[in-house]
């Protein structure tokens, strides 16, 4: 394997480093109510995760923010279950609208500590599912 190979293998862990900060994150976030963070943090974690599945390929992971399209990349989109496409298509919109305020509002009324609890969840259930695949 070559140098530039096996540095962008490494970035797997980096990657999965940094999913497991993120999922942390979105656990500390629901213990203290701040619920919107709760939701982006999940989808940070999907999002690093699946990009370390496309690292471990020896291809570096785009730059983007749609969990569909690096499934897709990651070559996991066709063994997702249906649950784990709805948790895709539930986080994906999070990573904007947690951001902006004409969205936040919005939000603010769908997070609460019960959709919060089940998405980290969810999103620790998928993250763990990635890491066997890799």
């Amino acid at each position: 394997m070559s140098d530039d190979i096996s540095g962008i293998v490494d970035r797997s862990a980096y990657w999965i480093e940094q999913a497991e900060y993120d999922l942390e994150t979105a656990k500390a976030m629901r213990q203290t109510g701040r619920y919107l963070y709760v939701g982006f943090m999940c989808q940070q974690t999907v999002e690093k995760a699946l990009k370390a599945a496309i690292a471990k390929q020896g291809v570096f992971p785009p730059k983007t923010h749609d969990l569909l399209r690096l499934a897709e990349l990651a070559n996991l989109n066709a063994i997702l279950n249906e649950e784990q496409n709805q948790l895709l298509d539930e986080l994906h919109p999070l990573n904007i609208e947690a951001r902006y305020p004409s969205h936040k509002e919005r939000l603010a009324h769908v997070l609460n500590d019960d959709a919060c609890t089940a998405y980290i969840k969810k999103t620790e259930a998928m993250f763990v599912w990635i890491k066997m695949k890799l």
